[in-house]
C-alpha cells in the first residue's frame, strides 16, 4: 500500500504509481510475485489493452541498439541512421553562417516534430485511441486488406525484439505501440543531433575573459551535460521503455515504482533532464544557443502542461466530488479521544477511512483511458459544523421556516446533524478571498484600496517628467476624476442601492452567509465596506482639490498691494464655514446619516428631526462648496475656480437625482417645503412689497400684474420643462429597458454567430425528403421539457447517408435559413452516430440493415440531449439533422419549450420542492451527487437518512458546470441571482431554500 505522502504527490508520466488496484490486477502484474526469491530474469510483466484484453509483455531494447552493430536493421533504422548521417555531412560541407541558418531551421523543424507533433497525436491517442483506430482502418496489420504492408511492418518490428515476441499473437495496440517507437526514435534522436550541430557551428571563444573563467565555464558545462546524461541513464533504468515511450497511452502495464532520480526533482525527465542544453551554451560561449536552448526548453515544458499532465489525469486522475461533506470529529472529541484505549482509536482511524473513495484501477479498460470529463480536485475540500433547526428571528411574509412552518416538510428535511465538515469549515474562514489579482471585487472596500495603491505604485513608476504645465494638468485631471467618482459614481451606486437594493443584492449573489443570519451579513457587508469606499472617496476628493491649490499658488511678494490680502482673507472666512458647516452638519446626522444608513437600514427608526443647522437649511451641504471656492480666492487660479464650480453643480445634481429622491421615498409628506432661512426671506419679501404697493400709488396694480405675469412666465416654464422631462423619462424607460434586452439577444447572437459555415459539395446524391427528424414528446406528451430534462430525438435517414451526420439544438429565430445553419449550437449537439464518431472520421464503415422492409434504403435510430448538450436557459428552441459534419440542414423540427418549475407560493415548502426537481437534474441524477431526500422522494423504499450520517439535503458535484447550471436555474425559477460559488458553499436544499426566501424578502422590501 502506498503511504499518504506518496498518495499527495501528483505524478507524472515518467513517475506514476498505481493505486488501489483490484485482485485481479494483481495477478496478471507478476506470475512470480509469490515467490520471493524468484531470479529477476524469471519474472513476467503482463499487459491489459483498453478492451480488456490481458496478454504477456516481450522484452524490448532501448534506443542505443541502433548503432549497435551487433543488431539487425530494419529499413526504419537504415532510413534513420541515413538522416543522421546527412547532418554530420551536411554540417562539414555549409560554410558557418550556412551551417547556422540551417541547423537552426533544421532543429526547429525536429523540435515541433516532437512537442507539437508528437503531442497532438498522444493526445488524440489518449482520448480517443486514434493512432490505433488509425492503423484498423488503413488496414496496415489486417492480414487479409493490406497483406504486403502487414508482412513490411512485421519485419521490421520482429527484427528489434527478442525471442520472447510473436508478432501473430500479440494485441493490435501493442504492435502499434512498437511501430509507433520507430517514430519516435526518428524524432528524438535527430532532435538532438540537430541540436549539438547546430551549438557546434555556433561555436567561439569569449573575448576578454580570463583564463580561470574560461576553465571553469569548460568544467561547468561538462558537468552539467554529464549529469543530464545521468539523469536520462537513471530515469531509462527506473521507467523502462513503457514509460520511455507513452506506453500507457496504448495499455497498461502492471504497477510502477519509483526512486532514484524521480526523488531528485520534479518531472526530472523534462525540468532537469535538460541540463546538458545549458551546459554545452558554457562551452560553446554563445548567446544564440542559450536563447534557443531556453526556447526549446520552454516547448518541452510545453509538451508537459499541455498533453502529459491531462494524460496523466486522464488516466490514473480519482474524481472527488466538490461540497462532499464528509464528518469531522470536533477537537474536543479528538482530545476526549487520546485518553481512551489504543484499539478504540484504531476503530475510528478505520471507520474515517472508509468514507474515502478508492481510486478506480487504472487498467479497468475503457472507463480508465477514455473518459471525456474527468475532474480532480487540486484543493481540499474544507467544512463546517452544521447549524440544528433554525427558528425566525422575526416573521417573514414570505414564509421563512420557523418552528410552526416546518411542520409540515418532512422530518428528514429540517433534521440536522451537528459534526464539523471540512468543506463547511472552508467556506466560513474563506470567501472568494483576493490571490494576487483574482477575486478582485471593486465593491469589496479592500480590494478597492488594493486597486488604488496598485494604479497610484504604477502611475509613479510609469508616468514621465512633466513640464510645469503638464504636471498642473495632470493635478486638475486627478482632482477632477476623484471629484466625478464621488459624485457621479457614488451617487449613481447610491441610487441604484435606493432603487433594487443593489450593493445588498450584489453581497447576497457573489458570497456565502450562515444558514441564520437571515441576511443580515449581507446588509452588514454591503454598508460595512460603502463606508470605508465613501470615506476614501471624500478624503481623495479633498485631499486632491488641496493639491491643485497648492501647485497653482505663489506667496504674493506685497501682500498690501491690490487685492491680495482681500482674497486671502474671502478664501480663509470661506473655508471657516464649510468647516463650521460641516461640523454642524455632523453633529446632527451622526455617524448614520453622515454615511446615508438609511439607503441600508431599516431597523432605525425613520423620522425627521430638524435641529441644528438643518432648523436653518434644508441642505447645509451647499456649504461643501464654500471652501473650493475659497481655495480658489486663495490660489486665484482659473484651473481652481473651474473645478470649484465643477465641484458644485455635481454636487447639485447629487442632492437633487439621489439624497432628495431617496428622502421623498422614505418620508413622503412629513419632508418640510421651506427651511427657516427661507421663511424669513420670504416673509421679507412679501413685506417689502406690500411696502412697495402702498408706496406706488395708482401704479400698484400695474406693478402687481407685471410681477404675476412675470412670475406666471417663469413657473409656466419651470412646470413645462418639469413635464417634458418627466414625459421623456417616462417614455425612455421601456425604450431603455428594450434596448437593453435587445443589446443582451444581439450579445447572445454574436456568441452563436461566432462559426463559419462549412457546407458540403455532394448534396445532389442525398434526397432531402428521405432525411426526417421528431422530437419524442416528454413524459406528460407535450412538447414542454423542464430544465435539465433530457431530450429524445428520432432520426430517419438513407441508408447510405454519411456517418458523420449530426443534430443540433438552436434557438427559434437564430437562423434566418432552413437550407444552411449559421449560428454556433453552444455545444448544444449530439452525433448521429455517437459509437462512431471520431472528429471527421467514421470508426465502423458497415451499413445497417433496414428497420423498414417497404424501404430498405432507409436507416432509423434515436438520439438523447443531456447533459451539457441540453439548453440551460428557458425559452423555444428547434432541432436541425446536419449532413457529413458540416452545416447544411437535411430536415429540422419544432419549436420546443425548454421551462422550469416555479412555484406557485413563495414559502419553505414550495421553494424546497421545486428545488427538489431542479437539483437533481442539474446534476444529471447521478445518485452519488443528487441528494438523499431526493432519491427518498423518488424511491420510497431508499433509506430516509444518508449512510454516512450527514444530512439528506446534502448534495455534490463532478464539476463547477454543475454548479453553474443550478445557478442559472435558481435565477430563472426565483429570479434571485447566485454566482456558482454560493451555491457549492451551500450544496443543501434547505440551505439553498432559506438563502433564495431570504434574498427575495430582502429585495422585495
Amino acid at each position: 500500500m502506498a503511504t499518504t505522502d506518496h498518495q499527495q504527490q501528483q505524478p507524472s508520466l515518467r513517475q506514476r504509481r498505481r493505486e488501489g488496484r483490484t485482485p485481479s490486477d494483481e495477478t496478471i502484474t507478476s506470475a512470480a510475485g509469490d515467490v520471493a526469491d524468484a531470479p529477476k530474469r524469471d519474472e513476467v510483466v503482463w499487459g491489459k489493452t483498453p478492451g480488456g484484453e490481458v496478454f504477456r509483455v516481450p522484452t524490448t531494447h532501448d534506443v542505443l541498439t541502433l548503432f549497435h552493430p551487433g543488431y539487425p536493421k530494419s529499413h526504419i533504422d537504415l532510413f534513420n541512421l541515413a538522416l543522421l548521417g546527412l547532418q554530420l555531412v551536411l554540417f562539414f560541407a555549409l560554410s558557418r553562417k550556412a551551417a547556422q541558418i540551417f541547423f537552426l531551421l533544421y532543429f526547429a523543424f525536429w523540435r515541433a516534430a516532437y512537442d507539437l507533433g508528437l503531442g497532438w497525436v498522444l493526445t488524440k491517442q489518449s482520448k480517443r485511441k486514434w493512432i490505433v483506430r488509425e492503423v484498423q482502418r488503413l488496414g496496415w496489420l489486417d492480414e487479409k486488406r493490406k497483406p504486403e504492408v502487414r508482412q513490411w511492418i512485421k519485419k521490421q518490428l520482429a527484427g528489434k525484439m527478442g525471442k520472447d515476441y510473436s508478432f501473430d499473437e500479440l494485441p493490435l495496440e501493442y504492435n502499434t505501440w512498437l511501430l509507433f517507437r520507430q517514430l519516435v526514435d526518428i524524432i528524438l534522436l535527430n532532435d538532438f543531433l540537430a541540436y549539438c550541430m547546430f551549438a557546434f557551428s555556433c561555436f567561439r571563444v569569449p573575448e576578454g575573459l580570463s583564463m580561470t573563467v574560461h576553465v571553469m565555464r569548460w568544467i561547468g558545462g561538462i558537468a552539467l551535460i554529464a549529469f543530464n546524461l545521468w539523469v536520462k541513464t537513471e530515469a531509462h533504468n527506473v521507467v523502462k521503455d513503457y514509460g520511455w515511450y507513452w506506453g500507457d497511452v496504448f495499455f497498461q502495464r502492471g504497477a510502477l515504482v519509483f526512486d532514484g532520480v524521480f526523488e531528485l526533482a520534479p518531472h526530472p525527465m523534462y525540468s532537469v533532464g535538460y541540463a546538458g542544453y545549458y551546459g554545452l551554451s558554457l562551452i560553446v560561449g554563445s548567446y544564440a544557443v542559450l536563447f534557443v536552448s531556453l526556447a526549446a526548453h520552454a516547448a518541452q515544458f510545453g509538451f508537459l502542461v499541455f498533453f502529459e499532465n491531462p494524460h496523466i489525469e486522464r488516466t490514473y486522475g480519482q474524481k472527488k466530488p466538490l461540497a462532499q461533506r464528509s464528518p469531522l470529529m470536533p477537537k474536543a472529541s479528538r482530545k476526549l479521544e487520546d485518553t481512551t484505549e489504543a484499539h478504540s482509536r484504531q476503530s475510528s482511524v478505520s471507520s474515517a477511512a472508509s468514507t474515502e473513495a478508492p481510486t478506480p484501477a487504472a487498467t479497468e479498460g475503457e472507463t480508465a483511458t477514455e473518459s471525456e470529463e474527468v475532474y480532480t480536485e487540486t484543493e481540499t475540500e474544507q467544512e463546517v459544523e452544521v447549524t440544528p433547526s433554525r427558528k425566525s428571528k422575526r416573521h417573514s411574509s414570505l414564509g421563512l421556516p420557523s418552528v410552526s412552518s416546518r411542520e409540515d416538510v418532512p422530518r428528514s428535511a429540517s433534521k440536522r446533524i451537528q459534526l464539523v465538515s471540512q468543506h463547511d469549515l472552508f467556506h466560513r474562514y474563506f470567501r472568494q478571498d483576493t490571490v494576487f489579482l483574482h477575486n478582485i471585487d471593486l465593491l469589496r472596500a479592500s480590494d478597492f484600496q488594493f486597486v488604488l495603491l496598485m494604479t497610484y505604485t504604477l502611475a509613479l513608476v510609469f508616468v514621465p517628467s512633466l513640464s510645469s504645465s503638464g504636471a498642473l494638468a495632470l493635478h486638475f485631471a486627478h482632482a477632477l476624476l476623484w471629484n466625478l467618482f464621488h459624485s457621479f459614481g457614488l451617487g449613481l451606486l447610491l441610487r441604484a442601492q435606493s432603487q433594487s437594493k443593489f450593493l445588498v443584492r450584489h453581497y447576497l449573489k457573489h458570497y456565502h452567509y450562515p444558514q441564520n443570519d437571515r441576511g443580515q451579513g449581507a446588509i452588514q457587508e454591503a454598508f460595512q465596506n460603502w463606508k470605508v469606499i465613501y470615506n476614501l472617496s471624500m478624503t481623495m476628493t479633498y485631499a486632491s482639490f488641496v493639491g491643485l491649490a497648492v501647485k497653482t499658488y505663489s506667496v504674493p511678494q506685497q501682500w498690501t498691494v491690490g487685492n491680495e490680502l482681500l482674497r486671502h482673507t474671502l478664501g480663509v472666512i470661506m473655508i471657516g464655514l464649510h468647516i463650521w458647516s460641516t461640523l454642524e452638519s455632523y453633529e446632527v446626522l451622526g455617524l448614520f446619516g453622515w454615511f446615508f444608513g438609511d439607503f441600508f437600514i431599516e431597523d432605525f427608526p425613520s423620522h425627521l428631526e430638524y435641529t441644528g443647522i438643518y432648523r436653518y437649511l434644508n441642505n447645509p451641504e451647499v456649504f461643501s462648496g464654500a471652501a473650493f471656492f475659497g481655495l480658489a480666492l486663495i490660489s486665484g487660479s482659473k484651473l481652481v475656480f473651474a473645478l470649484a464650480v465643477i465641484r458644485l453643480l455635481s454636487q447639485w445634481w447629487f442632492l437633487s437625482k439621489v439624497e432628495n429622491p431617496h428622502m421623498r421615498k422614505l418620508y413622503g409628506d412629513s419632508i418640510r417645503s421651506d427651511a427657516g432661512f427661507v421663511k424669513v426671506i420670504k416673509k421679507v419679501a412679501q413685506k417689502n412689497a406690500r411696502l412697495l404697493e402702498s408706496r406706488a400709488g395708482r401704479h400698484a396694480p400695474e406693478i402687481k400684474r407685471v410681477a404675476r405675469e412675470v412670475k406666471g412666465t417663469f413657473d409656466k416654464v419651470y412646470e413645462e420643462t418639469a413635464e417634458v422631462v418627466e414625459e421623456f423619462l417616462a417614455k425612455s424607460r421601456p425604450r431603455i429597458s428594450e434596448v437593453v434586452q435587445d443589446t443582451k439577444v444581439l450579445l447572445q447572437q454574436s456568441r452563436e454567430r461566432l462559426v463559419i459555415s462549412r457546407v458540403a459539395s455532394d448534396l445532389s446524391s442525398y434526397d432531402t425528403k428521405k432525411y426526417k427528424i421528431s422530437i419524442v414528446p416528454s413524459a406528460d406528451g407535450t412538447y414542454r421539457f423542464h430544465l435539465g430534462e433530457p431530450i429524445r430525438v428520432k432520426w430517419r435517414a438513407p441508408l447510405h447517408h454519411s456517418r458523420k451526420d449530426w443534430i443540433g439544438i438552436y434557438r427559434v429565430g437564430a437562423n434566418q435559413s432552413n437550407l444552411v445553419t449559421k449560428t454556433s449550437s453552444l455545444g448544444m449537439w449530439v452525433p448521429v452516430h455517437d459509437d462512431e464518431w471520431d472528429g471527421d472520421i467514421p470508426l465502423h464503415l458497415h451499413h445497417p440493415k433496414s428497420a423498414d422492409p417497404h424501404s430498405p434504403d432507409v436507416e432509423e435510430g434515436e438520439v438523447v440531449f443531456k447533459s451539457g448538450a441540453l439548453p440551460w436557459r428557458t425559452g423555444k428552441y428547434e432541432v436541425r439533422y446536419h449532413h457529413d459534419g458540416k452545416y447544411n440542414v437535411m430536415s429540422l423540427d419544432g419549436p420546443f419549450e425548454v421551462v422550469v418549475d416555479k412555484p406557485s407560493t413563495l414559502d419553505f415548502a414550495s421553494v424546497r420542492k421545486s428545488l427538489m426537481h431542479i437539483v437533481p437534474l442539474c446534476l444529471d441524477n447521478d445518485p452519488s451527487l443528487i441528494p438523499q431526500s431526493c432519491k427518498a422522494d423518488q424511491d420510497p423504499s431508499a433509506p430516509e437518512n444518508a449512510e454516512d450520517g450527514r444530512d439528506p439535503d446534502d448534495f455534490r458535484f463532478w464539476s463547477e458546470r454543475q454548479a453553474k447550471r443550478i445557478s442559472l436555474a435558481v435565477e430563472q425559477a426565483f429570479d434571485v441571482e447566485l454566482t456558482p460559488e454560493v451555491i457549492v458553499a451551500d450544496a443543501n436544499l434547505s440551505a439553498l431554500a432559506n438563502r433564495i426566501l431570504v434574498a427575495k424578502e430582502l429585495l422585495s422590501e
